[in-house]
């Protein structure tokens, strides 16, 4: 039966000589927790792991679209549709998307992910045209102004494609190529950074009824899948990211025990993306009937996966968690360079 190796991860100061650095970044850990699909979770010392396991859990991971993964890096997202769950409407107009854009970079965002096509729960698809007449103007604005990197959210490889002629520079796929295989072309042939994320179903079904056999093992597997089948179609294997899909086909539980378990995907040997900023099980958990009302629950999550050595962290909020970051690597005294 197959064993998954999760790293109980600690950070900041009082660590032992004999601890172990987790990917090269600003955590480190000194027993790993063994899962199997047949057996209780047993924690070993960091030294029993497997050598090749623990070369993933241990080895720096390489630049990710000019972005260093030995510190936590902000994504700010930057939705250019009309139906979003919590900005959809606000940022349809070019003027308008440029300076949010701007105004997260200068608030802490070192990369900006556009999107123009909704996948909250029960969203509608939109055609490839209007995704792309969304996208493509704004990322061109966007480049034109400014290097910062530009990350272009979608399931389709012609809008990826008109993107990365705007100047887009990595492809964030929430079907992790499983919508449109020919996306995987596409950014191998451009030789972009992916982002290949968890969902059970489509945005219309996803949040249905969700089941799992046991979800922090399954998502693993599936990303394992992906990953592989990238590589496959010729994506650079340290030029992939993951992303466990909060709130993507999942229920409370659910993104709780991804959200506990994060460490777990370093064994994957990418980086890993946390995108679950505002998201309803924020609200249903923490008070928060509007996705606006769910920041400072948004912030501790984001918080969460600083912890578990997370080094994308997605979010809307990029002055008040890159304002939380400081002040938790400060404390930690594992403060950024």
């Amino acid at each position: 039966m197959t064993a998954y190796y999760r790293p109980l991860v600690q950070m900041g100061g009082d660590r032992p000589e004999v601890a172990l650095p987790l990917v090269g970044g600003w955590c480190w850990f000194r027993e790993v927790v063994v899962h199997r699909r047949d057996a209780a979770p047993q924690t070993i010392p960091a030294e029993d792991v497997p050598d090749g396991m623990l070369a993933r859990l241990t080895a720096p991971r390489p630049h990710v679209a000019g972005l260093s993964m030995d510190r936590p890096q902000i994504m700010g997202i930057l939705n250019v549709t009309p139906d979003s769950f919590s900005d959809g409407g606000k940022f349809t107009q070019s003027d308008q998307a440029f300076d949010h854009a701007m105004q997260m970079v200068g608030h802490g965002a070192a990369i900006i992910d556009i999107g123009g096509e909704s996948t909250r729960p029960g969203a509608a698809e939109v055609p490839i045209e209007q995704e792309i007449a969304r996208t493509a103007p704004i990322i061109a604005a966007i480049r034109g102004q400014s290097a910062v990197p530009i990350s272009i959210d979608t399931r389709k490889a012609a809008v990826a494609r008109a993107a990365i002629e705007a100047g887009a520079s990595l492809i964030n796929d929430v079907a992790a190529f499983t919508y449109d295989p020919a996306l995987a072309g596409v950014g191998a042939e451009a030789g972009l950074p992916v982002c290949l994320m968890h969902a059970q179903g489509s945005p219309e079904t996803m949040q249905a009824d969700p089941r799992y056999d046991d979800v922090l093992l399954d998502v693993y597997d599936f990303l394992a899948e992906r990953v592989a089948a990238a590589t496959a179609q010729g994506i650079a294997a340290d030029q992939i990211i993951v992303d466990p899909g909060i709130g993507f086909g999942k229920t409370i539980d659910h993104n709780l025990a991804l959200l506990r378990g994060l460490s777990l995907f370093h064994g994957l040997g990418c980086p890993i993306l946390l995108g679950a900023s505002r998201k309803r099980f924020i609200g249903s958990l923490g008070g928060g009937q509007t996705a606006t009302d769910r920041v400072a629950g948004s912030v501790a999550v984001a918080l969460q996966g600083l912890r578990q050595g997370v080094q994308i962290l997605r979010v809307h909020d990029t002055f008040e968690t890159k304002q939380a970051f400081d002040l938790e690597l400060a404390i930690n005294g594992a403060g950024q360079e």
